[in-house]
């Protein structure tokens, strides 16, 4: 028998125009109650500032406030950006959560920032030119914080030390699915935003995949965008308010998500529109039954151990019920051997 292939979340909190912050939240917390209802393993936060339209900035709070209201589900980040963060303050923050919330916490890792520079610089005070190439000692020194204590060791995380909370690498980039493999670390690929090196960066952490105390085999998530409506035109429709948002990015003016439209391409240059449909190439938008083929196309090509499915939709009832028409279609999945 073969075993399903697993279902998580991504959320970004997102705020819709007339909202704020604090809906945003609250909403991410329903949509997490109704994740676990459905089956799904996981529910991340992603780390972002300066970002009009995501409220999940300070992701371990989030993650602390969607954990409690929920009683199963994994509840983890998706990710926290590593370089903005002392690698003893993320150990404390995510021992304190595996503390009140033991085997539910996830603390996936990305190298980028998450945010513009100047952001960057508010975060860290300094801000050095040679910060991605720590990653790998800061990834490590993090990893050790959460293993048991050893004798005369002086530093240590409290709470965090002895928890071995499991690690996840993120990234769209070859160095961290080399950097994966070779910590032996699960590794997931933003391939919902970023598919360009997606193939070659899933194919090297396979072959290069070395064994730890965390993880025997290697273990790739994939994301994907899936927008599901009863219909095609209604789908197609809610997915306009995540083009817009990458459009509002393309040129520079990021806001809070828009409402959908009905002609997407009345708003963009043929350029504009390239460059969006290349960022967004793995997305799944339509009807259940076209959710579902989209679903096991995407499966068939690259046979990830996981999917995480994302969907950034204005009206927070259509978002609901988008993520319950993919888990329907989760569900009836044929894993690749």
């Amino acid at each position: 028998m073969t075993t399903p292939i697993p279902y998580s979340v991504l959320d970004l909190a997102p705020i819709a125009q007339g909202s704020d912050a604090g809906q945003a939240m609250r909403n991410a917390l329903d949509l997490a109650q109704h994740a676990e209802r459905l089956g799904y393993r996981r529910f991340w936060l992603a780390e972002h500032h300066n970002m009009p339209g995501i409220a999940s900035a300070a992701t371990a709070v989030l993650i602390g406030y969607v954990a409690n209201g929920t009683r199963t589900i994994r509840v983890g980040s998706g990710g926290v950006m590593l370089p903005n963060h002392s690698p003893l303050v993320v150990a404390e923050q995510f021992g304190t959560l595996a503390s009140l919330y033991p085997g539910r916490i996830d603390l996936g890792l990305g190298r980028a920032p998450g945010t513009d520079q100047a952001t960057a610089r508010a975060l860290r005070r300094q801000l050095s030119q040679d910060t991605a190439d720590t990653f790998p000692q800061d990834v490590e020194e993090l990893q050790a914080y959460f293993d048991d204590v050893r004798p005369g060791q002086r530093l240590r995380a409290v709470p965090g030390a002895g928890l071995k909370v499991p690690l996840w690498l993120l990234g769209s980039s070859l160095f961290s699915a080399q950097l994966s493999a070779a910590m032996g670390l699960p590794f997931a690929f933003a391939s919902h935003f970023a598919p360009g090196f997606m193939r070659q960066a899933v194919d090297l952490y396979r072959r290069t995949f070395r064994p730890s105390a965390q993880l025997e085999r290697p273990y790739v998530m994939l994301g994907l965008n899936v927008f599901a409506a009863p219909t095609d035109a209604e789908a197609r429709r809610l997915f306009s308010s995540l083009q817009q948002q990458f459009l509002a990015l393309v040129r520079g003016t990021p806001g809070q998500l828009r409402a959908p439209v009905d002609d997407i391409e009345a708003l963009w240059t043929e350029s504009e529109a390239d460059h969006i449909r290349r960022s967004l190439a793995c997305s799944v938008v339509g009807n259940p039954d076209t959710v579902r083929a989209g679903m096991q196309h995407f499966v068939d090509e690259l046979r990830p151990d996981e999917l995480m499915l994302t969907g950034q939709i204005f009206d927070h009832a259509a978002r609901l019920r988008s993520f319950e028409i993919a888990a329907d279609a989760a569900r009836a999945l044929t894993p690749v051997g």
